[in-house]
């Protein structure tokens, strides 16, 4: 009986849909999201930018809807506010713990005198 190697018919089959190529387009990570259509609009109209706009409506009291200064506080959120993943990874938190490691009583002494020319 054969034990390993090729064999005819094995595998996945050609054509076969996978699970990680799914239909939805992914946004790359460190995009950040564009601003709605009709904010951009009204934010030109009133020489703002779209986040200067967002937060203006969000922080207008007299607005009667609350459900539009809930939606601008939204919007705005991902502008502000960096999420938690974003900034030192572990590897650069690994290499940093290495060098102050390496400081004080454990770093390395200085070279020796070179006495002969």
């Amino acid at each position: 009986m054969a034990r390993g190697g090729y064999r005819p018919g094995a595998g996945r089959p050609k054509g076969a849909k996978g699970n990680k190529t799914s239909g939805k387009a992914r946004k790359p990570r460190g995009e950040k999201p564009a601003f709605p259509p009709d904010v951009a609009a009204k934010a030109a109209a009133e020489n703002l930018t779209p986040l200067d706009y967002m937060l203006k409506v969000m922080n207008d009291t007299t607005e009667e809807d609350k459900t539009r200064r809930d939606r601008m506080a939204i919007a705005a959120c991902p502008f502000i506010h960096a999420r938690p993943s974003e900034g030192k990874g572990k590897k650069q938190d690994k290499g940093e713990r290495a060098k102050a490691a390496g400081l004080g009583k454990f770093a390395s002494s200085a070279p020796p005198l070179k006495l002969v020319k």
